[in-house]
């Protein structure tokens, strides 16, 4: 069964957010166009995503330098486990749905924090002679983004550093195909804001079909 990480980064839902709304335009419409696959939502701000700290690190230390895992402090063995639970369910995903606000030309944090979860040598990407190689050679990816103000063309697009910073991790696990949905202009546009909306929506509606 194909499996679909609907992976959402804001802290408003959909009545709220112009990314979420879109976001669920395209999940319900992917549904309904594929009501075999598996779809799970991660909820990033709401899912126990642990942050990269001392308590990893001496943890991975101790099991590289070949301690047992019981050997770990009760901190390091929560940490560890759960960071090897996101990056274990990330890797068994067919495709990827990432849901993000643009906010100070980036995301929010969590996201940054999962990804860091996920980025495992050995199992989305590992170190050759060459360089490193991604492992996800099979997997297909779509980041659904919403920004108030105009970033796709002019100088404000060298500002914007989500997408590209999501695109870069794509390419750098192998994934062959990335796209980027973006709703933008709407703070910038107030008039045109539920125009720019439902446009993206019918976007949204539309690529959920092939996707």
């Amino acid at each position: 069964m194909t499996k679909v990480l609907y992976i959402t980064a804001h802290p408003h839902d959909d009545t709220q957010s112009y990314s979420m709304a879109v976001a669920k335009a395209f999940i319900d419409s992917y549904k309904e166009a594929n009501s075999d696959h598996e779809i799970i939502h991660v909820d990033l701000y709401k899912e126990n995503i642990p942050q990269l700290d001392v308590d990893v690190f001496n943890g991975w230390g101790k099991l590289r330098s070949g301690q047992e895992f019981d050997q770990l402090t009760s901190e390091e063995k929560a940490k560890v486990s759960r960071l090897n639970e996101l990056s274990e369910q990330f890797i068994a995903a067919d495709k990827y749905v990432f849901v993000t606000p643009l906010w100070n030309f980036s995301f929010p944090p969590v996201m940054k924090a999962y990804m860091d979860s996920v980025a495992v040598a050995g199992k989305t990407f590992k170190y050759t002679e060459q360089g490193p190689v991604g492992l996800l050679t099979d997997k297909k990816g779509l980041h659904i983004q919403a920004r108030g103000g105009i970033y796709s063309e002019g100088p404000a697009a060298q500002m914007e550093m989500g997408h590209r910073y999501l695109e870069i991790m794509m390419q750098f696990f192998g994934v062959p195909s990335f796209e980027g949905l973006f709703i933008e202009g709407h703070n910038a546009l107030p008039d045109k804001a539920e125009e720019i909306k439902e446009n993206a929506i019918a976007r949204a509606k539309d690529l959920a079909q092939t996707f």
